[in-house]
């Protein structure tokens, strides 16, 4: 069992790239040395030291959160089942009872996960920007870098939303657009456009967000994924920004953007295609593609609905859903 040699001062940049690089074993337990450590990695890579290791160190097998903690049995049964880990970041909510036990639960959670180095405790979510109200319970540093569908993604937990239950969805759209021109509204950090570019390779995409924070972090995955050429980053409202007539396809991914539906409409070439999202009750649930057919119709186009998707539930009795539409 291979593992990187280096000093105690540049041990947590190499963890970082071969995090990165998804050469970091994480089976292994990182062993310190006098002045140097032993990062494990799962294969060779150059440009570093490299040491067999005769005795490694491996982490035991994964417990619980009950088995961890030694609190009493009622509060044991309302102990989460699930969290979410982006990166090295693991994000957890609680139940109200369960939150004067936050410290102990944050510092459980970095055993079970021995890779991450972050627990924060989610709130919820606030304001048109959707912005996460989220608290550390653990450790410090809260910005990290997600690898998803073989791409990069550079964000800050505690002020940006990172939802992995579209996960389907991104890896559908990441085989569409393939020498097209792309509008994607809304599009926050990249979710959409990063795996698009890497994948399908579209002539361009553009790319709006309003968001100062969230297009911060787009412009910096546009770098770590060397997507410059495809993708150019657009800052400011969809309202007002959306380019006319230019596009093959537009991605609408907001949840409550039936309001900027003429706008991605009018994006269109005729003939384009219009993927839009939106959280809808079950009780109404062909709501979307009657908002797509009215906004196409005040404008004077014609629409084919090619399709109807559910995404995953967005709340009780409520769903994420996206429509795919032609526009004539």
């Amino acid at each position: 069992m291979k593992a990187v040699l280096v000093s105690l001062e540049d041990a947590e940049n190499v963890r970082q790239k071969l995090l990165l690089e998804d050469a970091l074993d994480k089976t292994r337990k990182i062993v310190k040395k006098e002045s140097f450590v032993e990062i494990p990695i799962k294969f060779d890579i150059k440009g570093f030291t490299l040491v067999e290791q005769d005795a490694p160190r491996l982490y035991i097998p994964k417990k619980t959160l009950g088995d961890i903690l030694d609190i009493p049995a009622g509060e044991r049964k309302l102990l989460p089942s699930g969290w979410q880990v982006l990166g090295d970041i693991v994000i957890v909510t609680l139940k109200v009872e369960l939150e004067h036990r936050k410290a102990e639960i944050g510092k459980a959670l970095l055993s079970l996960y021995p890779g991450c180095r972050t627990v924060l405790l989610d709130k919820g979510i606030t304001g048109r920007m959707r912005q996460p109200v989220r608290e550390i319970i653990a450790g410090e540093n809260t910005e990290t870098i997600h690898k998803e569908n073989g791409c990069l993604f550079k964000l800050d937990a505690m002020r940006i939303m990172y939802s992995q239950g579209n996960l389907a969805e991104k890896k559908r759209m990441s085989r569409l657009g393939k020498g097209e021109v792309v509008v994607d509204m809304f599009a926050g950090i990249g979710y959409f456009s990063i795996p698009m570019a890497v994948h399908s390779k579209p002539v361009k995409i553009f790319a709006i967000e309003i968001n100062p924070e969230a297009f911060g972090y787009l412009k910096e995955n546009i770098k770590l994924n060397k997507v410059g050429d495809i993708i150019e980053p657009v800052a400011g409202d969809c309202s007002i920004v959306t380019p006319r007539g230019i596009a093959d396809r537009v991605i609408v991914g907001y949840l409550d953007a039936h309001l900027y539906l003429e706008q991605g409409i009018c994006a269109l070439v005729p003939g384009g295609i219009i993927h839009y999202h939106e959280a809808v009750p079950e009780a109404v649930e062909h709501r979307p593609v009657e908002r797509i057919i009215e906004a196409s119709g005040k404008l004077g186009r014609d629409v084919e609905i090619i399709g109807m998707r559910r995404i995953k539930k967005y709340s009780p009795g409520v769903w994420h859903v996206v429509v795919d539409a032609k526009v004539c």
